[in-house]
C-alpha cells in the first residue's frame, strides 16, 4: 500500500518526493503557501540524467503513479503520515510556522529522516561520548528541537547534487550529480523497516527498461552519514573566500595535498567517535567527483548573496574534533573564514 511521506523542504525535498512518487508512495510538500499553490496547480519536474544518456529527462509528478500535494506549514497536521522527511535547512527549523509544525510532528512521535547536511541535535544525542550541549554554538537554533526523542530522529546524507534553475520556476529542479542518499537507521526497528520498504520501492522503479539514478540505500551504521562532513569541509565550505567564492572543483584540486589532509583529518574525526573504515568515501574518489562540481557550493552562493545565517557543518566539525582531540589549522582557517563573511554580512543587513 502507498506509505504517506511529509517532505518539510520543496527544493531538494522534491527530488526525494519524485523518487518516491515514481515508487508509488504520496508525498506532501511542505513550503510557503504561494509555492505550494503552483505545486498543486502545475505539480513538480525533476530532471535526471540516466545512465549511459546525454540529456536530462524531466520527470513531471502529474505522470507519475504516486499522488502530490503541498501545504503551509499551518495547514499540516503530521498525525496523518507514516515518515517525516526534514528537507530545509538548518537554520528555518527555529522560526514561525516552521516551529510550530516541528512541535506537532514530535508530539505525534512520527519517525523523521533529516537530509540535511547538519544533524539535528536529537541524532547527535545517539552518538555515544559526545557532549551535546557543547555543540549547540555550531547551530543557529535549537528550540525547534527540544521536543524530539533521539531514537525518532535519523540522518541520511544528501550526496546526490541538484539545484533549482534561476531562471525556471520554484517548482524545477535540475540533478547535477545522481549520486544515492545513505540513510542510518532509527532507534526502533519497526521505523527502519519502512525505510527499507521504502528504499526498496524506490529501487525497483524502471523506465523503459533502465534503472532510475538517485536510490536510498539504508545502512545499520549511524556514521554512514558522516562521510559527508570531509567532503563538505574540503569542499563546501572551502569556496567561501575572504573576498568572494570559488568553485568547488577549485575549492578541492587547486591544493590537492592540502585537500587531502583535510579530508583526512575529518575522516579521523568520525573514526574517534566510532566509525569504521567502511563508513567513509576515499579521497580519490570524491576528488574525481569533484572535477565536475564547477559552482561554489550553496553555502558559499548564500553568504555571496548576503546571507548572515546558513548550516553550519564547518564549526560543528570543528567543535566535535575539538571534543575528541583532533585540530587542524585549514578547518580553523574554514571556520574562521565563514564566520567572519557570515558576520560581516550581517552588520550590513543591520
Amino acid at each position: 500500500m502507498p506509505r504517506k511521506i511529509l517532505i518539510l523542504g520543496a527544493s531538494y525535498g522534491s527530488l526525494l518526493g519524485t523518487k518516491l512518487l515514481m515508487a508509488g508512495h504520496d508525498v506532501t510538500l511542505v513550503c510557503r503557501a504561494q509555492t505550494a499553490a503552483l505545486f498543486n496547480a502545475e505539480g513538480s519536474k525533476v530532471r535526471i540524467k540516466l545512465r549511459g544518456e546525454d540529456a536530462h529527462r524531466e520527470f513531471h509528478s502529474h505522470d507519475l503513479p504516486g499522488t502530490l500535494d503541498a501545504k503551509a506549514p499551518d495547514q499540516v497536521d503530521p498525525a496523518g503520515y507514516d515518515m517525516v522527511a526534514l528537507a530545509m535547512s538548518e537554520p528555518q527549523y527555529g522560526h514561525g510556522d516552521i516551529r510550530a509544525l516541528m512541535e506537532r510532528i514530535a508530539a505525534a512521535r512520527k519517525p523523521a529522516v533529516s537530509i540535511m547536511n547538519m544533524p539535528p541535535l536529537p541524532y547527535l544525542q545517539r552518538i555515544s561520548g559526545l557532549d551535546v550541549s557543547g555543540l549547540v554554538g555550531a547551530f543557529n537554533n535549537t528550540s525547534g528541537w527540544e521536543d524530539f526523542a533521539p531514537g525518532l530522529v535519523t540522518l541520511c546524507s544528501p550526496d546526490p547534487q541538484a539545484f533549482r534553475p534561476p531562471e525556471e520556476k520554484p517548482n524545477v529542479l535540475h540533478v547535477g550529480l545522481p549520486t544515492n542518499f545513505k540513510s542510518a537507521p532509527f532507534g526502533d526497528p519497526a521505523h527502519t523497516a519502512i525505510l527499507r520498504e521504502l528504499a526498496d520501492d524506490i529501487d525497483a522503479v524502471r523506465v523503459d527498461g533502465q534503472e532510475v539514478p538517485v536510490k536510498l540505500r539504508v545502512h545499520d551504521s549511524l556514521f554512514v552519514p558522516f562521510a559527508k562532513w570531509a567532503m563538505l569541509l574540503t569542499g563546501n565550505y572551502r569556496c567561501v573566500l575572504p573576498d568572494g567564492v570559488q568553485p568547488i572543483r577549485d575549492a578541492v584540486l587547486s591544493d590537492r595535498g592540502a585537500s587531502q589532509d583535510v579530508y583526512q583529518t575529518v575522516c579521523n574525526i568520525v573514526d574517534r567517535l566510532g566509525a569504521d573504515a567502511e563508513s567513509h568515501v576515499p579521497f580519490e574518489k570524491y576528488a574525481k567527483a569533484a572535477e565536475n562540481l564547477l559552482k561554489p557550493s550553496s553555502a558559499a552562493r548564500a553568504i555571496d548573496a548576503g546571507a548572515d545565517r546558513i548550516e553550519r557543518v564547518d564549526l560543528l566539525v570543528q567543535l566535535v574534533g575539538r571534543q575528541v582531540g583532533i585540530t587542524h589549522p585549514l578547518i580553523d582557517q574554514v571556520v574562521d573564514t565563514v564566520s567572519r563573511r557570515l558576520e560581516a554580512n550581517g552588520k550590513s543587513s543591520a
